[in-house]
């Protein structure tokens, strides 16, 4: 984590723990936030912004945005939150600085959209003065949690979550962050 402190550590057995952190933090997002994800090639950066598109309601599923580096989903009117924000998924692996991702354009979008950005640390904070930083990280070797009875469970993650800015600071120890670590533990 970079200037955040580390609001909550998750330890996410499986794509569907993945899958309802995602979504009770979509609940709370809103137009304008930014979201940086960090984590390793595999570690499920994707996967988590697929969800948070299916809990923002936007259309059609979520791809990673690599070769073209920015995706719009735009809000389905019948879909999970109608009349919600867009997604703007953006893939910063490329971009060696932050002049890059200004030639995106994003401040255009932002207001109108959540903006998560994979591999966006150290390039990105300048765009919102409140963020999400969220950091995915494979739990493999002897680091890695056990779970009894659970033989799909063979690559558990952990999530590092941390909430910047005045937009997040009730969150740091507020009902999201109780509510992000029960999505994980269920």
């Amino acid at each position: 984590m970079t200037e955040a402190e580390e609001d909550a550590v998750l330890e996410l057995h499986g794509t569907e723990a993945t899958q309802r952190v995602a979504h009770v933090l979509a609940g709370s997002l809103r137009a304008g936030d930014l979201l940086v994800l960090t984590g390793e090639l595999g570690a499920g950066k994707t996967t988590f912004t697929r969800a948070l598109g299916e809990g923002l309601g936007v259309l059609g599923s979520v791809i990673s945005p690599t070769f073209v580096l920015s995706r719009i989903h735009r809000n389905d009117p019948e879909g999970a939150r109608p009349g919600g924000p867009s997604l703007v998924h953006v893939d910063a692996y490329r971009l060696s600085s932050a002049e890059e991702v200004d030639d995106l354009d994003l401040e255009y979008s932002m207001d109108g959209a959540v903006t998560v950005v994979e591999w966006g640390r150290g390039l990105v904070e300048h765009l919102a003065e409140s963020r999400v930083e969220i950091e995915l990280e494979r739990a493999v070797g002897a680091e890695a949690p056990v779970v009894e009875g659970s033989e799909e469970d063979l690559d558990p993650r952990i999530l590092r979550i941390g909430f910047v800015g005045p937009r997040w600071r009730e969150e740091r120890t507020g009902p999201l962050a109780l509510k992000l670590r029960e999505a994980a533990r269920h």
